[in-house]
């Protein structure tokens, strides 16, 4: 018998003694809503096993949310049928499949429906539904949408808490490079496009605006010395907020250039959190030589300055350097309608960004893996947090497009050489089926998951 995942196709039920407990669980997370009676979908199949078609559960969690949250007001008592003591049967092959503990979408939904709680400034039921839906997580098959659950929970709760999102680390930044492709797609590419601008350049000069550890430059740094001649002098200045770090960044390019016998200067730049890169009084910082060549590098740099006038102003005084080549790579959000920092779309966005994050690290990484763990607790999490709080706004790239073209940058299309490194990059690092690249006229590289976009690359001047 069909049956439609609405709440008058269900009997009244209101968790009996022997339910499971994901059953108390989502209907005291209705409750949150301030439902005292509702219809909810019960199997006596259920409760033998607490994992045994949970689909059909949040199916219509995530269904009921959506047309009942937005009535709270009717009364504790309207619109229920049926009696609190009881609970009927219901038709066995309705989801005759076992699923996981959260089905993709569902998880997703009711994510969304947390953080409007949030958004709309309730946060004495925000705080019980993201402490419920955690629990919940808690207790799932530990898969690649438990997992996202559990961070998005992390991160609502810090919000809710009014607490900063936790400490970079530079552990899991290091690991997140190696065992994931995105960081090395972004950095191949953007080291091509450098190189082929500079060619044949005497003197050049990079402004790296995130300069973190320094992980994109060696192999730039060794294709400049063993390309042939006698090589150019390169000098590096890494912006970034912790002076102590760059320090160390510096220290140690200079002592891989030196290997080479190539001619290296590194300046760091320190960016406070109120000192932006826009201002014309860190650009003067620069030192800039006429004779010199620049290169700007932006890998996940734009992404900060959140905005529009902000980003404007910041590429309208990079235009006045003039250099020859700015390369952008940011995270690929899906479009939404209002990308302020702290909009439900924005929100929404993201989870659907990381949830095919998760899903590519877990067909990478065996479910063992402490790497994987480290990374998407310690790296993932933390940008989790960040968007979350509103720190930070992701956009299209079609925004990163208008934004360049606006100020007067006109695109570098990637050589048939810098695709043909990315996608050897893949093929021989990262042979698991689902990443794939592309290149689209506009001149913008593409790395995703199964047909979804999650970095671009593109090049200007």
């Amino acid at each position: 018998m069909s049956r439609e995942l609405s709440a008058a196709n269900y009997c009244c039920c209101l968790a009996p003694p022997r339910s499971c407990a994901f059953c108390r669980i989502f209907l005291s997370f209705f409750h949150v809503f301030h439902l005292r009676s509702i219809p909810f979908l019960c199997k006596t199949a259920i409760h033998s096993s607490s994992y045994h078609s949970f689909y059909s559960i949040t199916c219509t969690a995530a269904t009921m949310l959506g047309s009942l949250t937005s009535n709270t007001t009717a009364g504790d008592g309207g619109g229920s049928e049926g009696s609190a003591g009881s609970c009927h049967q219901h038709d066995s092959n309705l989801h005759p499949a076992a699923g996981p503990i959260f089905s993709s979408f569902p998880a997703r939904q009711l994510l969304i429906h947390c953080a409007d709680l949030v958004h709309r400034g309730d946060l004495l039921a925000s705080d019980r539904a993201v402490t419920l839906l955690l629990s919940a997580a808690n207790a799932g098959a530990d898969d690649a949408t438990d997992r996202l659950v559990r961070q998005f929970c992390r991160a609502l709760s810090l919000r809710i808490a009014g607490r900063p999102a936790a400490a970079a680390s530079s552990a899991a930044y290091f690991l997140f490079n190696q065992i994931a492709p995105f960081l090395r797609f972004a950095h191949l590419t953007a080291n091509q496009a450098i190189l082929e601008a500079v060619a044949g350049r005497r003197r050049i000069h990079i402004l790296d605006l995130d300069a973190h550890h320094g992980l994109q430059w060696p192999p730039l740094l060794q294709a400049i010395a063993t390309a042939g001649g006698r090589p150019p002098s390169v000098r590096i200045t890494g912006a970034g907020s912790d002076f102590e770090t760059l320090r160390r960044t510096g220290d140690r390019l200079t002592a891989f250039a030196r290997s080479f016998h190539l001619d290296f200067d590194f300046r760091p730049l320190l960016l406070l959190p109120k000192h932006r890169p826009h201002r014309p009084t860190t650009l003067d910082q620069l030192h800039l030589d006429h004779t010199e060549t620049m290169a700007v590098n932006c890998v996940l740099f734009l992404h900060k300055l959140q905005k529009e006038e902000e980003l404007l102003s910041f590429l309208t005084t990079l235009k006045a350097i003039n250099p020859a080549v700015v390369t952008v790579a940011e995270r690929e959000m899906p479009p939404a309608s209002d990308v302020s920092p702290n909009s439900i779309h924005q929100f929404a966005a993201a989870v659907e960004y990381y949830s095919a994050m998760f899903e590519s690290l877990e067909a990478t990484l065996p479910p063992s893996s402490r790497e994987r763990s480290e990374v998407e607790h310690s790296w993932l999490g933390r940008e989790i947090q960040t968007v979350v709080a509103g720190r930070e706004v992701h956009r299209w790239s079609e925004r990163w497009e208008i934004a360049m073209r606006t100020v007067g940058f006109r695109n570098i299309p990637p050589s048939r050489f810098a695709v043909s490194q990315g996608k050897m990059l893949l093929r021989l690092h990262y042979p698991a089926e689902g990443y794939e690249m592309e290149v689209v006229k506009e001149g913008f590289c593409f790395l995703g998951w199964k047909n979804k976009p999650l970095f671009s690359v593109s090049s200007w001047h």
